[in-house]
């Protein structure tokens, strides 16, 4: 393999965006990974979450129209996913 093969692949904003959604589904328990319940962790998957909309408030106006839909979009599932995994949570609690 050469050293442009093993290269990291370049990042930009949607990719950074989808990076920490990935984080939050694996603290979710939402990954195929990760779909046991000793992975589920709310605390770390709350802070992502948080981390996306620190995100999209210090970048509001400086976005292209994409990126703008994306961390919306992505908020929005993360959110209704952090809810339901906390509703889960306190059912078998």
């Amino acid at each position: 393999m050469s050293e442009e093969d093993s290269a990291p692949p370049g990042i930009d904003f949607n990719t950074f965006i989808l990076s920490l959604s990935t984080s939050a589904l694996m603290h979710l328990g939402k990954l195929p990974a990760a779909e046991d319940d000793s992975t589920v962790n709310l605390a770390h998957a709350k802070q992502s979450i948080d981390c996306i909309a620190l995100l999209e408030e210090k970048t509001r106006g400086n976005l292209t129209g994409e990126e703008e839909r994306l961390i919306s979009e992505v908020l929005y599932d993360l959110r209704l996913r952090f809810v339901a995994a906390t509703k889960a949570a306190d059912d078998k609690a």
